[in-house]
């Protein structure tokens, strides 16, 4: 039985030799150098794609960059997560740069130490930190020797970059809007804190000392009522049953984002009582499953491809060469739908 030889590789040289060029001209081309005519660019770029020509990440990480950007994510199941990762994606589209997407384990410090390594070990040009829980000290350790943005998380750092949403106003909308409607009783689902950052440097943390913030302000400080879980659907279920068992129970559960919202909605319908006209249910992210019509769930909307799209940028100004810290903030926006009304009377 004959048997196929495999396929040879593409090399520089082949590159070269089709373009009728010097491999040092290929190399600069590759690299974006000075020194390369455009019509040089032309020809290399067409013998490239002519040849499918597709250099190793190892010899690109010898010559200084990989055009490879880390991303780490705490888990795939957020859809907020998607709306980042779309942002990211489009501000990468029409650049030399693929992302390289990492789970990091959600709530193990363990899995997400391993996950920024594994990155590291691949010599990607930055990473792009989606709400790690991972220590500052820790964070700023590998931002000192890698382009490093942290997207979501509150604390100031001279040595990476930060996207966040401006977590104590959006809270501020979600938890008056619910006063407005006659609430008083109004239920928070929060998350367990799973690092070891500081207070407010995390979302959750901001968000349920928001919470109680405004309910004192407007003298509701005997209806503060939090549930520590998870914000996942299910930790948002328990949440919310644990919540409805209390006496009196609450009109109304902000659960701190979309996801356990989702998961409250599913626990109030088990409970035999009416969205919105028994309990009223807000989110935090506006993700797209928010809007749909059985759904209709009120948020806050941070505009996670607006901050996506930042954070990717911001890396890129990183990778060429800026080393002042920035900070960006999103303004939130309220969005009410059916799954918030009228605190019911009696």
């Amino acid at each position: 039985m004959a048997v196929r030889e495999p396929r040879r590789r593409v090399t520089i040289a082949d590159v070269a030799r089709h373009a009728q060029v010097s491999t040092t001209a290929v190399s600069k081309v590759l690299r974006n150098a000075y020194g390369a005519s455009p019509a040089m660019r032309d020809r290399v770029k067409a013998a490239i794609e002519e040849l499918g020509y597709r250099p190793q990440a190892a010899a690109r990480a010898m010559r200084g960059r990989t055009f490879t950007i880390g991303v780490l994510i705490p888990h795939v199941r957020n859809p907020f997560f998607a709306d980042l990762l779309d942002g990211i994606g489009e501000q990468l589209g029409g650049t030399d740069y693929q992302a390289i997407l990492v789970q990091g384990g959600g709530t193990d410090l363990g899995a997400e130490a391993r996950a920024i390594e594994a990155l590291v070990d691949r010599q990607v040009d930055g990473i792009l930190m989606i709400a790690p829980i991972t220590p500052k000290a820790r964070l700023e350790e590998v931002a000192r020797w890698m382009p490093t943005i942290v997207i979501g998380r509150h604390e100031r750092s001279t040595i990476y970059d930060a996207v966040f949403d401006d977590d104590d106003a959006g809270t501020e909308l979600v938890v008056r809007h619910l006063i407005e409607l006659g609430h008083r009783r109004i239920g928070h689902i929060s998350q367990r804190n799973f690092g070891r950052g500081r207070p407010a440097a995390l979302p959750h943390l901001t968000r349920a000392e928001t919470y109680r913030r405004v309910m004192r302000e407007h003298g509701l400080g005997d209806g503060i009522d939090v549930v520590t879980t998870t914000w996942t659907e299910e930790g948002g279920h328990a949440g919310t049953v644990e919540l409805l068992s209390r006496s009196p129970r609450p009109t109304a559960v902000f659960a701190g984002a979309d996801q356990p919202a989702f998961g409250a909605l599913s626990a109030v319908h088990e409970a035999g009582l009416r969205v919105p006209q028994d309990v009223s249910i807000a989110g935090y992210d506006d993700t797209r499953m928010a809007a749909m019509a059985n759904i209709s769930l009120t948020s806050v909307d941070q505009d996670g491809a607006l901050m996506g799209r930042t954070a990717a940028r911001l890396l890129l100004e990183r990778v060429e060469g800026r080393t002042a810290a920035m900070r960006f903030s999103v303004t939130p926006v309220l969005v009410a739908r059916r799954s918030t009304g009228p605190a019911p009377t009696g």
